[in-house]
């Protein structure tokens, strides 16, 4: 096969650069299931803006130099395509029991049911995302940020056709069925709802998509690095070039939460507030007070933590033993990539308290990458932080312990303060409003999410960026919005 695999091929109806046109059966395959995604796509997708033309970027190449082209598009005619990083020659197996050997460029029998559920959860979270983003549009507080969300929303769904490619081409009919189920089930929905629950939850405002795309895509990141590492090569390889849209979304987040910041320390230092905590004072000047920032970052970040499952799984080691599913940076750690005899130090809960424990390294492989997950997430909060002390405001946004706030893990069934007190239901059913947003504090932000469509124009309540996308002006008409 010597078609040029950076480029991608435009002149079928899906655009790719795994040479679709050879491959009668799969592109019949996809081509079949594109009806349902758009059909998803209108149904689901940003509501009231499917006719407006966007600015948004489209990815031509693979070359991590240059791959996106950015030009006016309407979101339904938003060419999603099927995008692998280049083959690395000779790549072996980088861990596992499999360590050393050459990667598969098909799947092995052995491990084709524990690769379709890791492919299948993965390609779920990619619509569901959509789906709790569907209403944000008609609060945006200023076009560029409107693009901003589209373009998550769009990469989103090409993510799903990334999963799909890989279940229409190596699942057979297995394959079919699940990426038929992914367009079915819908966020939050009774009946059928996404298969983790932070997909399930809502995103009612614009400092919620911040966090999500913060905490809840960081989530992705880690997870996509670990799947990177597998075994089976086009696996990798597609979670290679994911990996590159995914900085956008974490992007986004990062530095929507520190205009959020930055603007309300503007405000209190313009109305000479000087107790960051005077939260009636704050609110009045329109803008979301730090406590209150705190709050949401409280649950954003512990939904986030339960994604990872449990801290000591027995499926982790499986994944990592058969070389389907390795760690974050896999390739970078010193050590043998086997961990027949390692340790990992892990959280517990012994004799009533939060305690440190060495469990064996394979077991603890879940909490080994949310500790790399945490680590990740600090550097933000340092961003935010230093904007606060710049503004001479003695307040500083931190993550909770991870006994906080819990459903899934060794801490699902106890209550523990953000500092990792233990605490009995009572008192935390009359103090968890203090922790996590009350549905005053929604109701709050809910009232300043006014739309703001003016070109150049920014809601009272978030700060214009520092530079405009693909350097355009502060003034620039990111969505052309139909009147």
């Amino acid at each position: 096969m010597n078609v040029n695999i950076m480029n991608v091929d435009y002149s079928t109806k899906i655009p790719n650069n795994v040479d679709l046109s050879a491959d009668r059966q799969v592109l019949k395959a996809l081509e079949g299931w594109h009806p349902g995604y758009i059909d998803w796509w209108n149904d689901m997708g940003p509501d009231g803006f499917q006719q407006s033309l966007v600015y948004l970027r489209t990815a031509y190449s693979v070359d991590p130099r240059g791959w996106a082209k950015f030009d006016y598009v309407k979101m339904p005619d938003y060419r999603w395509g099927i995008l692998l990083a280049p083959q690395e020659e000779n790549r072996v197996i980088p861990f596992g029991e499999h360590f050393g050997e050459p990667a598969w460029q098909e799947v092995p029998g052995e491990y084709r049911a524990m690769l379709r559920r890791l492919i299948v959860i993965q390609g779920d979270t990619e619509p569901a995302s959509v789906e709790q983003q569907r209403f944000l549009g008609k609060t945006a507080p200023s076009l560029y940020d409107l693009r901003n969300l589209f373009q998550v929303n769009v990469e989103e769904g090409r993510h799903l056709w990334a999963m799909v490619y890989l279940l229409q081409k190596y699942f057979g009919r297995d394959g079919r069925e699940e990426a038929d189920e992914l367009l079915r089930r819908r966020s939050g929905d009774t009946d059928s709802p996404r298969m983790l629950g932070a997909f399930n939850e809502k995103t009612p405002d614009w400092l919620s998509f911040f966090m999500f795309t913060y905490f809840t895509d960081r989530d992705g990141k880690m997870q996509l690095h670990s799947l990177a590492q597998s075994g089976f090569d086009p696996l990798s390889r597609t979670c290679r070039f994911m990996l590159t849209e995914e900085a956008h979304h974490m992007f986004v987040g990062e530095t929507g939460i520190t205009r959020v910041v930055q603007r309300t320390c503007e405000a209190m230092k313009q109305a000479g507030i000087s107790d960051p905590n005077d939260i009636a004072k704050v609110r009045a000047l329109g803008v979301i007070d730090l406590p209150t920032i705190q709050k949401k970052l409280n649950l954003h970040y512990t939904l986030s933590l339960d994604l990872f499952g449990s801290e000591v799984s027995t499926n982790a080691a499986n994944a990592f033993n058969a070389g389907v599913k390795g760690r974050y940076h896999e390739t970078q750690i010193e050590d043998d990539h086997r961990l027949q005899n390692s340790t990992y130090p892990v959280l517990k809960l012994v004799g009533g308290e939060i305690k440190r424990v060495d469990e064996p390294a394979l077991t603890a492989l879940n909490m080994r990458l949310r500790d790399d997950y945490t680590q990740d997430c600090v550097k933000g909060l340092l961003r935010w932080n230093k904007v606060i002390s710049t503004a001479g405001y003695d307040y500083k946004l931190t993550l909770p312990n991870v006994a906080f706030h819990r459903q899934i893990g060794e801490f699902k069934d106890v209550h523990a303060t953000p500092e990792g007190i233990l605490i009995d239901d009572a008192t935390w059913n009359r103090r968890k409003d203090e922790w996590l947003p009350s549905t005053a504090d929604g109701d709050f932000i809910a009232s300043l999410m006014t739309p703001v469509t003016e070109i150049g124009s920014f809601a009272p309540w978030i700060s214009p960026p520092k530079v405009g996308i693909d350097n355009k002006p502060g003034d620039f008409e990111y969505v052309k919005i139909e009147t």
